[in-house]
């Protein structure tokens, strides 16, 4: 635990320290040695929580990027179930910082529990599989209405650039036809329409993940994968077509988004000038 409750405060672990746990009350000592990174244990072994995961340095600099308040958060469900949310903002948005991996019972659960909630994955461990190839039009603009992307893949160089089929086309041969029933037709290039798609340009891309952990692209609810970069990777379908794609959202307007909305799923849909001395 990042937080522990001292004097009835939530306090982060300091040498000697002790309190109590903000879940089960049960005492807690503060565990500060010099080759271990500051937290609080129960006195005496207890699993208070079992959804709780072991917290390493990426845990806490994610907690660290909102207020203390927001921090270890105890969520109460109707039924008396209560749980510790990683982040929970002002507005109701539940955060879980995730490391480790995950079944689909327990994600499920989670996502019950919480509802509104946003997942924030580490991805360090297969990065190497997940590759982020060609931009994307806004698939609210009036090009991407008229587009059909070839799904990209590693190896396939073509796709990879972007390739691409026009619905315009296909609708003069079969007036049926929709972007999500559309199989073929004439091959076009992305260097067509590149100066197009770069003005329409906010950050979706065409991906491949190699070996995916399949639970997340399963989940209800969105999906940021951190990749140690200063924008996190939002897992979407991109149109109708059901192609899967990326979104690059920076971390700032992230973290600016989860303490102003008051739905996870409005987390970076709009977009104005942010104040970077404001969370």
């Amino acid at each position: 635990m990042q937080l522990a409750l001292v004097n009835e405060k939530k306090l982060e672990a300091f040498p000697k320290g002790r309190g109590f746990c903000p879940i089960c009350g049960a005492e807690a000592i503060a565990k500060c040695g010099p080759r271990v990174m500051h937290h609080w244990a129960h006195l005496r072994k207890r699993d208070c929580d079992p959804w709780w995961e072991n917290e390493t340095p990426w845990h806490r600099e994610w907690k660290n990027r909102f207020p203390l308040e927001c921090r270890e958060v105890s969520h109460v469900a109707e039924d008396g179930e209560i749980h510790r949310a990683d982040i929970k903002t002002p507005t109701g948005i539940v955060i879980e910082v995730q490391h480790s991996s995950m079944t689909d019972a327990e994600r499920i659960s989670r996502e019950e529990f919480y509802k509104n909630l946003v997942w924030v994955i580490d991805g360090s461990a297969f990065k190497d599989n997940f590759d982020i190839y060609h931009m994307l039009p806004d698939p609210r603009s009036e090009l991407a209405q008229d587009l059909v992307w070839s799904k990209a893949k590693r190896h396939m160089h073509g796709a990879n650039t972007g390739i691409f089929f026009r619905l315009s086309e296909a609708v003069e041969e079969y007036p049926e036809v929709t972007k999500a029933t559309l199989r073929g037709g004439w091959i076009h290039g992305i260097y067509d329409i590149e100066e197009e798609i770069t003005e329409s340009y906010n950050g979706y891309h065409q991906y491949d993940w190699v070996r995916p952990r399949k639970t997340w692209l399963d989940a209800n609810c969105p999906v940021y994968i951190d990749f140690g970069d200063e924008y996190l990777v939002k897992l979407e379908i991109y149109d109708e077509s059901g192609l899967k794609c990326i979104r690059l959202v920076s971390k700032l307007k992230f973290v600016h988004d989860a303490m102003t909305e008051s739905d996870a799923q409005n987390i970076a849909t709009r977009f104005y000038p942010i104040n970077k001395d404001q969370p």
